[in-house]
């Protein structure tokens, strides 16, 4: 049986995917800043490297050497871009940037030696036309889909593949409590501009996820698969 972690694993499209990769017989361990009562969930700041590998050392103690990783911890924000501070720029860029680099190189010795691994990061449709207000967090997500299409190049010899899955418009705690805020507009006039007429899943994310970290997707690597019900072509 594989071993999967799932950064933000505790909520929303992390939590989703969790529980479908548990559902398809993986062993799951999910990094999350908030305590869940899952089994072999650990509370841990995707920016802090020491947390990181302290998780990472009790999961391979109990479940073993770590084959699939699927980056799903994110942190947004609005603002405009001369309101943005360094700071809230850095942090934004920290969580969805360089969570995302720590962790990988935290796994991929795991990924080495075994020969085999599978490795999908969760970046955003926002990063195929860009979104007001949001410029330290598209930058981030953007820099995700390059640093995939990177590795997938660097690391697909020794048998690991690299995609990124950029969500659309889905119905998390993250995208409705930006909705209460104002940030986003007529939530029903979205869901009428959307092709299939409605918005998206955490669950649609964790399919698109699944098939990806399957040995059936072993020939897709360096890919950017949206999941956005037609409104990114």
């Amino acid at each position: 049986m594989k071993n999967a972690v799932v950064t933000g694993g505790g909520s929303g499209i992390g939590a989703a995917i969790a529980n479908r990769l548990r559902s398809d017989g993986y062993h799951v361990a999910t990094l999350d800043l908030t305590p869940s009562d899952e089994e072999f969930a650990f509370v841990a700041d995707v920016t802090d490297r020491t947390a990181i590998d302290t998780a990472l050392d009790a999961i391979r103690t109990q479940l073993g050497p770590v084959t699939v990783l699927v980056n799903a911890a994110g942190l947004d924000g609005f603002k405009r871009f001369l309101d943005i501070d360094f700071a809230t720029w850095q942090k934004v860029v920290n969580v969805n940037l360089h969570g995302v680099f720590h962790c990988i190189q935290a796994v991929l010795p795991d990924m080495i030696d075994a020969g085999w691994g599978r490795i999908v990061n969760i970046s955003s449709s926002s990063t195929h036309s860009g979104t007001p207000y949001m410029s330290h967090y598209v930058s981030a997500k953007s820099a995700v889909n390059g640093l995939t299409k990177s590795l997938a190049l660097e690391y697909g010899p020794a048998g690991i593949t690299v995609n990124a899955v950029p969500p659309g418009f889905i119905d998390t705690p993250m995208l409705r409590k930006a909705a209460d805020k104002g940030f986003l507009g007529d939530i029903d006039k979205t869901i009428e501009a959307t092709p299939v007429r409605r918005i998206g899943r955490p669950e649609d994310i964790a399919a698109a996820c699944a098939f990806l970290v399957s040995d059936e997707a072993g020939y897709i690597t360096g890919q950017i698969l949206g999941v956005n019900g037609g409104r990114n072509t």
